[in-house]
């Protein structure tokens, strides 16, 4: 066990601590908002709309309408990553971290909006009539590279039974241990019930409970950041301040804050980023593939406001409570 979190440890270190990883995310980013015209500002307003149904078709194709493709993609984003991610970002990257996490959360607005698009383009029926799609869907037919959406469906799989739920539970079990003295073995096996009676439904039970809880927790949770940020208003300006200073430079190792250099600020402001808004993943494209929309553009339009509200707004929110409340 401690050999294979030293394994672990280590290719944490090559992916995450390593320049290649924020020059090819951001890198993507720029060149397809470039590339396509910036989109993710064109678009953004027409997003909106096509969520709150005033684009919507009783004929189009599909298992979820957008509003419920849009909260079944962030039901895997909104959580752990925008509360312990943004936490660990600041403690080693300073609070420059959040800055870069913004430039990520930008950008990978223009790159959620090609995968989504590219996966409603390549989506199929099955032969029990649902609709499946994704990035292994539009590799191996956009790009006739079988081998590699092979390759990328076992990497996600390995994604999935790791940080997209490994995570979770665990900072689950250990606030229920601390508060209420509930072993985390009943957690556990409590929570694995719950998500088993959701799953089996398959992709529409999903869309449903999700457009539910998804907008109930994303309210709660912003209020609560609020309340926490309005009573410490005085340091609303400097935690702003703190941010931007040191983005180019160094933040001293006071205040509670690792002695970060601009690289860690980066570097951790960009993985944290990315595991809070999935933007480039490739998990989210998979849920918006089954959305009822006409044209593959209308669903990457919709999937922009996912790094927005994930990221702009709800990760900010957490690290303003982090920087005000100290």
């Amino acid at each position: 066990m401690v050999a294979f979190n030293d394994f672990l440890l280590l290719l944490d270190g090559y992916l995450s601590g390593s320049w290649w990883f924020p020059a090819f995310l951001i890198g993507s980013g720029i060149f397809f908002t470039i590339y396509l015209g910036f989109p993710q500002f064109k678009f953004f307003s027409h997003g909106w709309r096509i969520v709150t149904g005033k684009y919507s078709k009783d004929n189009a194709v599909g298992d979820t309408s957008p509003f419920e493709a849009l909260t079944t993609a962030m039901s895997g984003a909104v959580g752990t990553g925008n509360i312990g991610g943004v936490a660990l970002a600041i403690w080693i990257g300073g609070p420059a971290a959040i800055f870069w996490m913004w430039i990520t959360a930008i950008f990978g607005m223009t790159t959620k909006f090609v995968e989504v698009t590219m996966a409603h383009k390549y989506r199929t029926k099955l032969s029990d009539g649902s609709i499946s799609g994704g990035p292994m869907y539009y590799i191996e037919n956009g790009l006739n590279m079988k081998w590699l959406a092979v390759v990328f469906s076992v990497c996600l799989l390995m994604m999935c039974l790791g940080t997209g739920n490994m995570p979770q539970i665990s900072s689950i079990s250990v606030v229920l241990l601390d508060t209420f003295n509930i072993p985390k073995i009943v957690t556990g096996i409590v929570l694995s019930v719950l998500v088993w009676l959701v799953i089996i439904g398959g992709i529409k039970r999903i869309a449903q409970i999700a457009s539910k809880l998804v907008p109930f927790m994303a309210f709660w949770y912003i209020v609560g950041g609020l309340a926490v940020i309005i009573s410490n208003y005085e340091n609303i300006i400097p935690s702003f301040q703190s941010i931007f200073i040191h983005i180019f430079t160094p933040t001293a190792a006071v205040g509670g804050f690792l002695g970060a250099s601009v690289a860690a600020a980066l570097t951790r402001g960009v993985n944290r980023g990315l595991y809070s808004n999935e933007a480039g993943q490739g998990s989210a494209p998979i849920a918006h593939a089954s959305s009822k929309t006409e044209n593959p553009i209308e669903e990457g339009m919709v999937s922009i406001l996912e790094p927005f509200i994930d990221t702009i707004i709800i990760c900010t929110l957490t690290g303003l409570v982090i920087l005000s409340s100290g």
